[in-house]
């Protein structure tokens, strides 16, 4: 109960279901597809903060806690923990709530590094 009062009052950033489709060779939830969604809410909350576009330019600290399974509802957080120059880091937690399972369980977590780019695709910095 005390693990799910982090996310409680929170909007999530990306909210998906795991399917079929998202399995590896072995039919469990492929652990690409879990940080491709976390890297998608990371780059809006990244987005918002920069006023436009950005890019991941680092995944550090990922750490997988628990397998994400067909079905369960997927949502992952983003916090901006920094802003630098040209650069925003947003920490990253997935949260899933399974169908046998009322209280969401913490399932992985992450720090993304992200830059914004202007139109050209260069360094930019960051609106104060």
């Amino acid at each position: 109960m005390a693990e799910n009062a982090h996310i409680e009052g929170r909007e999530p950033m990306v909210r998906t279901v795991a399917m079929p489709a998202d399995t590896n060779a072995n039919g469990d939830i492929f652990g690409g597809w879990v940080l491709s969604q976390m890297d998608i809410a990371g780059g809006v909350a990244a987005g918002r903060v920069a006023l436009g576009r950005t890019v991941t330019v680092a995944v550090e600290a990922m750490s997988f806690h628990q397998p994400v399974r067909i079905g369960d509802v997927v949502s992952a957080f983003a916090d901006v923990v920094r802003i630098g120059r040209t650069s925003i880091t947003v920490r990253v937690e997935t949260w899933v709530t399974r169908r046998d399972r009322a209280e969401p369980l913490k399932v992985t977590e992450g720090t993304f590094v992200y830059v914004a780019i202007d139109d050209d695709g260069k360094p930019r910095a960051v609106p104060r």
